[in-house]
């Protein structure tokens, strides 16, 4: 699908009055961008001079094209101890030739319960619907604790540095704001700026109502509260988007929810709600792949002639399913005696958020049935699961490129950009087995089998399937993947995005005409 077309038909879920607008602005709005993580991290050398890199995370990659494109202001905490003197210090950092990052040096208790404990874990597993796997005595409690001293107050710092950088009342200005981490700062910033166009993409899942009841009903009518505050909310799919509506209407008796136009009117603000997946730039991922290192884990990785590979690229993070998906694959080495030796696991598994109980917790799970696959089905001459801990993307492409099946059996995701990767990296007209709860799968799931997370037979069952396709069906399903992740890539979802703030920017001006 032309990513133009793709715009529109993203677009078309508006209501009318929403996309009967002008395509043409003039481009004299200024762009504030708004993320936990900003685009770029520094460091001291060995001489203490400060040195910056490229950041690592799909936020970071995903919108560092527009602020090398057009003039952005970007607002971020500072993760680094270089970071927090740069921010101290009252330094910006320039990206590209017209934009800069400012970065924030937040208190570290505030921080601590902001960042550590309630977006990490609570928000992200209640986000994924695996909130039952948080170890808290007291839930209720400590998710207050942890919104009175950290998310509430880090929100307004964030808000407050965004109306810093804004003339007025907000008119000639846009905020795109990302995720989970500023739920609430919208609510702050359209009471100082109310004129001001305000768009919060979501990179997670947002789960059903029922997900939410975990939490105090207080906090979730806040959260949703707050997001209210934009003047459109944008997810990756169309299944969250119903999920936002319905626990709007549920949790906030005076919000007027319009299903059908995809609308929702609470305190006098409409906010439209719309899903613009997020993708990946296929001559980005293929100059990486282009690289030597790559070429030489290329030829580490192979295997031997007569054996299949499968390939799984994660976070170690429990909503990736991660030990489900390897016990899928010993019930598979159990009942078919004659695959062992024939077919291997490749994992390259990135470590995670490993000062969180639950992700430690996760983390030695996973290498408990590794080790015990490895331990009874392994042979002198064969490993069944070959697993690398690292943070290496280059082999983890190489690995991508080598597979003959990809797993992705997540619980939930926002999108997963691996499910994208894999089918324009790989080389042996992979099979992609990808779960139906990830997001991926609404684009995707012509050309892939289908997975039940929840299910270890099914998952098993997939993986079988996968390994036996005829080669016809194989390059069936690869073509028609590369063709849907060709057809709407980065800069097909920046223009979505773009063009929904300069939508919010024209009809602001239209309302500001008609009162005036």
């Amino acid at each position: 699908m032309p990513g133009q077309d793709l715009e529109e038909s993203m677009l078309s879920e508006l209501s009318p009055s929403r996309t009967s607008v002008p395509t043409q602005y003039p481009q004299t709005r200024k762009l504030i961008m708004v993320s936990n993580r900003g685009p770029i991290e520094h460091w001291f050398d060995d001489a203490g001079r400060i040195r910056r890199r490229d950041a690592a995370g799909g936020v970071a990659t995903a919108l560092s094209s527009v602020a090398r494109q057009q003039p952005v202001t970007w607002i971020a905490s500072a993760g680094t101890d270089a970071d927090r003197a740069i921010a101290i210090l009252g330094q910006r950092s320039q990206i590209g030739r017209e934009s800069d990052l400012r970065l924030l040096d937040l208190p570290t208790k505030s921080y601590d319960a902001y960042y550590g404990v309630f977006c990490n874990p609570i928000l992200w597993f209640v986000q994924h619907s695996i909130g039952e796997r948080l170890h808290h005595e007291d839930l209720a409690t400590a998710t207050l604790d942890a919104w009175d001293d950290g998310y509430q107050p880090i929100n307004e710092t964030f808000a407050g540095a965004v109306v810093e950088e804004i003339d007025g009342d907000g008119s000639d200005f846009q905020v795109m704001l990302h995720d989970y981490h500023l739920y609430v700062a919208p609510r702050l910033i359209r009471a100082a700026k109310p004129r001001a166009a305000l768009q919060h993409f979501i990179h997670i899942p947002w789960p059903g109502p029922a997900a939410w009841r975990q939490l105090p009903d207080l906090i979730v009518r806040r959260l949703c509260a707050g997001l209210l505050a934009n003047d459109s909310v944008v997810f990756q799919t169309e299944a969250s988007v119903s999920n936002f509506l319905a626990t709007c209407k549920q949790y906030l008796s005076a919000a007027k929810v319009m299903e059908r136009q995809g609308q929702v009117e609470y305190l006098g603000q409409t906010t439209f709600v719309w899903s613009n997946p997020v993708s990946l730039d296929t001559s980005d991922l293929m100059a990486l792949r282009a690289q030597p290192i790559v070429e030489q884990y290329r030829r580490e990785l192979a295997a031997r002639d007569g054996v299949q590979t499968i390939v799984r690229v994660d976070r170690l993070d429990p909503s990736k399913n991660i030990a489900d998906g390897f016990e899928a694959y010993g019930l598979m080495l159990e009942r078919n005696p004659r695959l062992r030796g024939k077919i291997r696991f490749i994992a390259h598994l990135v470590p995670s958020r490993e000062n969180v109980v639950e992700y430690s917790m996760y983390k030695r799970r996973v290498f408990e049935v590794i080790d015990g696959i490895n331990r009874k089905y392994g042979t002198p001459g064969w490993q069944p699961i070959t697993a690398f801990l690292e943070h290496n993307r280059l082999r983890a492409i190489a690995g991508l490129s080598l597979y003959d099946v990809l797993l992705v059996n997540s619980v939930a995701d926002g999108l997963n950009l691996v499910s994208k990767e894999g089918p324009v990296l790989n080389e042996r007209d992979g099979v992609l087995a990808l779960s139906t709860t990830a997001g991926s799968h609404e684009e995707l799931y012509h050309g892939a089998i289908p997975v039940n997370p929840f299910d270890i037979v099914d998952t098993a069952n997939a993986l079988e399937k996968a390994l036996v396709l005829s080669q016809r069906e194989r390059s069936q399903r690869s073509r028609a993947l590369r063709e849907a992740i060709a057809g709407h890539q980065t800069s097909d979802w920046l223009k979505g995005q773009l063009r929904d703030l300069d939508i919010s920017s024209h009809m602001k001006r239209i309302d500001s005409s008609s009162v005036a």
